[in-house]
Order: structure tokens, then C-alpha cells, then sequence
């Protein structure tokens, strides 16, 4: 299905039109059809000769009802300009083609009504000249008279090549509906409808509405139901999960995680502005409209903080309205998620940022390279695709040009962390994640490289050690162990070594010393020669057997022994005794 809007004047016949080329009133309300004036949107559609379906929204031409005019067009890839053969351009015509020239619609006809009553050539050329300085640029155009019929099939062929032409909208492209109405219908609840520009939706699919998940129960397109709808289309979805009261115009349906919902984001303008903007404007997407205020950062670039947070990504094109002089100014999103301007000149500085800022994926690796890591997941919910190439870890993108540098940095913060604590191996994985000003330490492991490893929380080198005078201690205790493994020295013994309570814990690290128990300590492999001596006693054995048989005082058997069990070695029976496992 393709969809089209119409645009014009009130009294330029574009519902009338719109009537005689689809054969349905696309005026809703009564008042509407007895005033002969449109005053909210309306739909119709139709099936070309081709059989190509074709949906129109017909928008207020009014200009007391712009605000509904623009929730039309916003999510529309092509317009119908419609000017009538008796009236010519007018003040609303040139509004309506403003809005379409700042959205930056390309895709278009124009088409004279009421040839029958004037002769349309000279409206023709005036019309198609004043088009052709615009986005729409000179379009193919039409004379036609929804009276008399003439011109209506040249109008028929004229959209089957329009919308031919048409780019082809992605169906795997995230979901984000802007509803333009929401209504209950007695046996199914609530159903809200809107235009589809990209991706899919079908039944049972479960889509985001301002944070919470709602569920698809249902759906039609065109007044028929359809298991699912692929952009570009109208459809009109039955919601579970959602009361009416909580919808309005303006309300989006995501795919969750999809988008970034902001309040700040830095745009900027597609055309320059002659005069000074007011501080406030508002600002269209799609069926949405948000009162923002406006900070000029430089030359087109503004900061734009809104009153409610809409659904946005870069890339998408903003239209700014400001309703006291009645202009509109067609914005680029350019981020989502801008940094905060703290320090003077930070703002020309981020114009300028912007305005080297290009788009795709250079413009991707510009983004990540500001923010240095950003989680996969926020990027592209940002709008930026993630180029091919970049390093990932774990859920985190980071820029390029990082790892290597702050893998560089890395053996310093060591060799200085060593040199005020020697004792211990090397700092913890929460000391270097501070130092390299990292957001989350699971990214440690991708800047830790030979010699440097990750040890028991740590990051330590393959040759660190204890320092001299301490390994001195330690080597004299273990030679006395060589002799006898299971005289553990005794505290004071440890005292007069230089060995205190840091650096034994040094040494244990370190793997040259095993603590059995509070002031117990033996050499490694004491586990292994303890069992080797016990498989020499009648099973199970003593507390008594064991200690004669290692040689050793009941202050280090009794420790001893307990340590075995905790690792399995031994298992203590109900009477005290003990077995090998």
C-alpha cells in the first residue's frame, strides 16, 4: 500500500477531489461535511487501475487547524498540492508548501481543481514555479475538475508513476507509529491508527506506549483485518493492555529499546533564519506536538529542550513552528544524548562539532569517539549505525582509537599502585577501572595485556613478587618447613622473621605460603604430604594418630585437620574419628 497527503486551501476542493478519485467522504464529522470546511484529518482510499492500493489523508487546509494539518503529513512520503483554477495560490497553499519544504517532502503532484469554472494553464505555471523553488521541486501537474470528471484518469496515471518512484521504506526498520487517533470500539476495546512509515507490525507483536508494553490483539489496513501491515501503510491497531483515556494524538508505538526517549537534543536547521528565533518554539514529528525552548549554539545549531520527552533518533527531520509570526523551520536531529554545556564557549565549540559532524557510519565513529564507550544497545537506539570493525565488549562499544592508548596506560598504574603498596600483587580491578575512566568494570579485561593478567580480582604481572626483604623471610621459613612440613612457626618466631600480618598475606597471595588457620601457616603441597603420611594409617585414625604421624603439636593438628575436611581430603565420622575420602 502507498499513502499520500493532500495539501491546499480550504477552498480549493481537495475533499471534493479526494471524494471523486476515491468514491469515499473523507470528512469524518458532520459539522465538517455541512460547513464544507475540514477540520481534523481524513482518510479515504482507493485501488488504481494498476491495482496498486493507495491510502490518502486528507488535512485541514484552515488556517485555525495547522496543528491537525501537520499531524497528517508527518509521517507521509509523498503530497497532493492541490490549488484551484479560480482562486489560485493562496496564503494557506503557501503555509501548507512551507511545512512540506521544511520537512523536506521530495515526492509530489500538482493537481488545478475547478477547471471547469476558470482556465487552469495560468495556475498551472504560477503554482509549478513557486513548487520548484522548494523540496518538492517542479512536479508533474494536472487540470482537474471532480465535477465533470475531466482530468481524473490523466490524475490516476500521474499517482501510479508518483508512486512508483517512491523509495522503498525498510520492513525489518524498527516500529514507531505516531497515532493520530484513538477511539474504543464496543467487543474489541481500544484501537488507535496511524500511518506506518517503516517496519512491521502484526498480531500478537508487543510494542512500547510511553514505557509500558501493550499488545497487539488485533489489526486492519484500509478497513479489512490483515495478520500484519508493511510500511508504507495505514492501519489500525486493537490494543491490549491500554484505556483509551491513556491515548491521545501524538502518542507513539515503539519497538521496545528501539528508540531514546529525550527531553534535550541538539539540532540543526536545514536552511538558514534571517531573523533572531524566539525562545520558544514547537516542534512537530510525525502526529506530536511539544513545546521546547531554544538555545542558539552557532551559526544553524540549537539546543532543544522539550516540555515532554519524545521518541527520537539522529536523523530524524523536526519541523520548528513558531506560532506568534506563523514560520516553520525544517530541523535535523543531530543527538540524542548531547553533552551539557558547562564552560565558556562550550557552545561554539559544540556548533562546531556539529557542523563537522558528518553522517553514516563516519559520522557513527565521530559520535563514539566523543563519547569514548557507549553501550551497543543505546547507540543504535540512538540512530547510529554500528560500523563494522569496532571493538566490543561484552553489551560496550568503544572508539578505535582508545584501546591501544589506554592499554598503553595500563602497566603504569600498576608499576605505581606496586610502588606504594609492594605488598600487594597489583590493584584491584575497581582501582584501575577509576584510573582509566572507565564506566563499568567489565571493560577492565579488554586494556589487560601480557605480561599483565587478571588474578583473584586483580591486576597483577607475571613477574611480581614480594619485595626482597620479605622474600628473604619468607625463603628462610620455607627452608625450615622443607625439613620439617608441618612445624608451623610459632607467632613470635614470624615476628622476629619481619613477617607481620601484611606480609604474610603477601606471601599466601603470592602462592609461597598456605594459611591453614589464624596464625598457621605451611608451605605449599602441606595438603598433599599430610594425605600421603595418613594413607600410611589403619583407616579411619585419630586426631592422635594424625598428629603423630605429621610430626607436628596439637596447635597445628587440631587447625590441620580441619582445613582437610573443609577440602575434602578427610571426612569426619560421628565418633571423631577420621577416613581418607
Amino acid at each position: 500500500m502507498d499513502v499520500i497527503a493532500t495539501a491546499g486551501h480550504v477552498d480549493h476542493g481537495k475533499s471534493t477531489l479526494v471524494r471523486a478519485l476515491t468514491g469515499m467522504e473523507p470528512d469524518r464529522w458532520e459539522e465538517e461535511r455541512r460547513r464544507g470546511l475540514t477540520i481534523d484529518l481524513g482518510f479515504a482510499w482507493t485501488t488504481l487501475p494498476s491495482g496498486r492500493r493507495l491510502a490518502v489523508v486528507d488535512v485541514p487546509g484552515h488556517e485555525r487547524f495547522v496543528g491537525n494539518m501537520l499531524a497528517g503529513v508527518g509521517s507521509v512520503p509523498a503530497a497532493l498540492v492541490v490549488v484551484a483554477a479560480d482562486d489560485g495560490w493562496s496564503a494557506q497553499t503557501a503555509e501548507h508548501v512551507a511545512v512540506l519544504d521544511a520537512l523536506g517532502v521530495r515526492h509530489g503532484l500538482l493537481a488545478v481543481t475547478k477547471s471547469d469554472l476558470a482556465d487552469a494553464a495560468p495556475v498551472l505555471a504560477d503554482a509549478g514555479e513557486r513548487l520548484a523553488g522548494t523540496s518538492l521541486g517542479r512536479l508533474p501537474a494536472v487540470a482537474v475538475s471532480a465535477r465533470t470528471g475531466a482530468g481524473l484518469a490523466e490524475l490516476s496515471a500521474l499517482l501510479e508513476q508518483l508512486l512508483a518512484g517512491l523509495p522503498a521504506p525498510d520492513p525489518v526498520a524498527p516500529v514507531r507509529l505516531w497515532v493520530d487517533r484513538a477511539f474504543t470500539i464496543k467487543g474489541a476495546g481500544t484501537v488507535v491508527t496511524g500511518t506506518l512509515a517503516a517496519g512491521t507490525v502484526a498480531a500478537g507483536d508487543r510494542l512500547d506506549l510511553g514505557g509500558e508494553l501493550v499488545t497487539v490483539r488485533g489489526l486492519q489496513s484500509l478497513g479489512e483485518p490483515v495478520e500484519s501491515a508493511t510500511a508504507t501503510a495505514r492501519v489500525a491497531l486493537n490494543l491490549r493492555g491500554v484505556a483509551v483515556e491513556q491515548l491521545s494524538r501524538g502518542a507513539a508505538l515503539l519497538t521496545p529499546d528501539a528508540f531514546r526517549r529525550t527531553t534535550d537534543l541538539d539540532v540543526s536547521l536545514v536552511s538558514p533564519v534571517e531573523d533572531r528565533l524566539p525562545a520558544e518554539l514547537v516542534v512537530h514529528i510525525g502526529s506530536a506536538t511539544v513545546a521546547a525552548r531554544v538555545r542558539p549554539l552557532d551559526g544553524s545549531a540549537l539546543r532543544l529542550r522539550l516540555t515532554e520527552p519524545l521518541p527520537l533518533r539522529v536523523g530524524d527531520r523536526l519541523l520548528l513552528r513558531d506560532p506568534g509570526a506563523r514560520r516553520v523551520f525544517g530541523a535535523d536531529v543531530r543527538d540524542v544524548d548531547p553533552p551539557e554545556l558547562r564552560r565558556r564557549g562550550a557552545a561554539a565549540t559544540r556548533a562546531a562539532e556539529l557542523a563537522e559532524q558528518p553522517t553514516g557510519e563516519a559520522g557513527a565513529l565521530a559520535d563514539l569517539a566523543r563519547r569514548r564507550f557507549v553501550r551497543r544497545a543505546d547507540f543504535v537506539a540512538m540512530g547510529w549505525p554500528v560500523p563494522a570493525g569496532v571493538p566490543a565488549v561484552g553489551p560496550w562499544l568503544v572508539a578505535p582509537a582508545l584501546v591501544d592508548e589506554l592499554a598503553a596506560r595500563v602497566p603504569q598504574v600498576v608499576a605505581r599502585y606496586r610502588q606504594l603498596r609492594p605488598l600487594e600483587p597489583g590493584p584491584p580491578v575497581a582501582v584501575l577501572r577509576s584510573a582509566l575512566e572507565l564506566p563499568d568494570a567489565e571493560l577492565v579485561p579488554a586494556f589487560v595485556r601480557p605480561p599483565l593478567s587478571l588474578r583473584d580480582g586483580r591486576v597483577v604481572a607475571e613477574s611480581a613478587g614480594l619485595p626482597p626483604e620479605v622474600q628473604r623471610a619468607v625463603d628462610g621459613i620455607r627452608a625450615r618447613l622443607a625439613q620439617e612440613p608441618f612445624a608451623a612457626p610459632e607467632a613470635g618466631d614470624l615476628v622476629a622473621a619481619g613477617l607481620g600480618a601484611r606480609e604474610l598475606a603477601a606471601a599466601v597471595r603470592d602462592e609461597q605460603l598456605v594459611r591453614i588457620s589464624e596464625g598457621i601457616y605451611l608451605a605449599p603441597g602441606a595438603a598433599e604430604v599430610a594425605r600421603a603420611r595418613l594413607a600410611g594409617l589403619p583407616q579411619p585414625f585419630t586426631l592422635s594418630q594424625a598428629r603423630q604421624a605429621w610430626g607436628t603439636s596439637r596447635r597445628v593438628a587440631v587447625p590441620l585437620a580441619e582445613w582437610l575436611d573443609a577440602r575434602g581430603v578427610t571426612v569426619r565420622q560421628p565418633d571423631n574419628t577420621r577416613r581418607l575420602r
